[in-house]
């Protein structure tokens, strides 16, 4: 897929690599065509036509949530958003990533710029601005239930936007002022509607879900090349990735990675001689535990999508028809279930991964290879322990990994004076899933390397058939022993390991 440096919304439907492509740096455009610059304003000229006539209007002429039935006085109408911003800037925990932060401006400015929530060119324009300035918002990751949408979060947006609070830039930690400041950025001023637009939505756990999805659909990749590394080591049977065997159970997904397997071991030779006729589960189902994930991808995305191209505040402005429409569309269910659905799925890689290393450490089930994977021989050998420390890692980050899996959607908490008393909690499934991707990441970059370790030894044993592995396999094999080197002596691993998940995250290898 072509790498896109602008993105330009209000015009067709933003896919989720188009959010990743904002959050990695690409620059961001409105939409100039005459019809759309006409919608925005019919949107902004009807709700200042409504306020005119003293019509009542959620957010606007009246307080928020529970405080839905307080009239506000026409002469603090106007300063009613930014109290709304204002009283929710409470977050706390770890904050956001610059990668991350940017990754929400462009999941709301698509929200936004549906042209369904009121707000003014100037809104939109100032999201624009933060982007191609490359200004995110510092926004703490913790304070939000998933409805009424990400109100905690994306207050610190709003705040940004109107020149308070701080904001990353340059890789500091800097108040948003002096930033505005330093570039001749004018804050803008939020209309009656539009700090309720801003916040009411769904945007952040959208954004976190963009980003794991794109970090998920890599490591179902790599964890199919992994899982050949460990088959050429371990001297497996190919035979359990035929093409008739999958043509039975015809889930395309599984049939990709049993496919991509065939490829990797270049499994149309005749079957190596083995002792065993079938491989234990970990090896011969690899396809059916990651082809679950794979045939999960295509659903995922529809739902991550729709939210991403929907108008999800509430109350929704209809400029064409001049309606105002009170519901509920600020619920995250749909990213909720998206995102716990797939920490399991992800969370079940490491537990494949983690079963494969058990296998290819122990000398009594590797079919040859030294104990622990160890490189050393003769007398130092007994000194040295090879991967046995890496292994027990692997355990550790697998079990920490399965117990982030409990849903986080069925622990609503009903709260602001029981008018939120449903809530979609799609933020936390959103940030579970990313704690689970980076657990399943060091197991992943764990395992590759021991992957290397055990083929280099099999290759020093004189035991290694090159022509079993195909070109792109070998390729990346080259590439890894281009910046390690495989362990003889014992030393310590974490910079390598660090190295290796970053390779990962980046999405270093052209996997398949």
């Amino acid at each position: 897929m072509t790498k896109k440096n602008n993105i330009t919304f209000g015009a067709e439907r933003l896919s989720i690599e188009d959010v990743v492509a904002i959050s990695a740096g690409a620059a961001a455009s409105m939409n100039s065509a005459p019809e759309y610059v006409a919608k925005i304003d019919r949107s902004v000229a009807f709700l200042e036509r409504l306020l005119k006539e003293e019509g009542v209007i959620y957010g606007v002429t009246t307080g928020y949530g529970d405080s839905c039935t307080v009239a506000i006085p026409p002469n603090l109408v106007d300063e009613l958003p930014l109290h709304l911003t204002r009283f929710h800037g409470c977050g706390l925990g770890d904050i956001l990533t610059h990668e991350q932060s940017r990754a929400v401006l462009a999941t709301r400015l698509c929200s936004l710029a549906q042209g369904m929530s009121g707000v003014s060119h100037d809104l939109l324009n100032q999201i624009t601005t933060l982007i191609n300035h490359d200004i995110a918002p510092r926004i703490p990751q913790e304070g939000s239930v998933g409805a009424s949408g990400d109100l905690t979060p994306l207050s610190y947006l709003a705040a940004a936007l109107i020149g308070e609070r701080d904001v990353l830039y340059k890789g500091e930690i800097r108040e948003t002022k002096d930033v505005f400041d330093e570039l001749n950025i004018k804050p803008i001023t939020l209309r009656p509607k539009e700090g309720l637009a801003l916040m009411n939505g769904t945007s952040v756990m959208t954004a976190l879900a963009c980003l794991a999805y794109k970090r998920a659909e890599y490591l179902a990749q790599l964890c199919t090349k992994i899982t050949a590394m460990v088959s050429v080591g371990i001297h497996g049977n190919d035979f359990h990735f035929d093409e008739a065997l999958f043509a039975v159970k015809p889930h395309p997904g599984q049939q990709q990675i049993a496919a991509w397997l065939r490829d990797d071991l270049q499994a149309e030779r005749p079957p190596r001689n083995s002792d065993r006729l079938q491989d234990r589960y970990s090896l011969r189902c690899a396809p059916h535990v990651i082809g679950v994930v794979q045939d999960s991808l295509p659903w995922l995305r529809q739902l991550i999508e729709n939210e991403l191209n929907s108008a999800n505040d509430n109350p929704i402005i209809d400029g064409d028809n001049e309606r105002v429409l009170h519901g509920g569309h600020f619920y995250g269910g749909h990213i909720a279930m998206a995102m716990d659905t797939l920490k399991t799925g992800v969370a079940n890689l490491a537990d494949l991964l983690d079963r494969q290393m058990a296998q290819l450490m122990d000398y009594k089930f590797n079919n040859g290879l030294p104990y622990n994977l160890t490189g050393a021989e003769g007398e130092r050998k007994p000194i040295n322990h090879g991967f046995k420390a890496v292994q027990i890692g692997i355990s550790a980050w697998t079990a920490e990994a399965l117990k982030h899996t409990m849903p986080a959607s069925v622990f609503s908490r009903s709260t602001e004076c029981h008018n939120q008393d449903k809530v979609s909690m799609g933020t936390i499934a959103a940030r579970d899933c990313l704690r689970v991707l980076e657990l399943t990441e060091q197991v992943a970059a764990a395992s590759m390397l021991a992957g290397i370790q055990a083929i280099e030894l099999r290759k020093r044993q004189n035991e290694l058939d090159e022509h079993h592995m195909s070109d792109n396999l070998k390729a990346i094999r080259d590439s890894i022993l281009s910046e390690f080197e495989m362990v003889i002596e014992d030393r310590p691993l974490e910079a390598e390991l660090r190295h290796f998940m970053q390779r990962i995250q980046q999405r270093h290898w052209s996997l398949y």
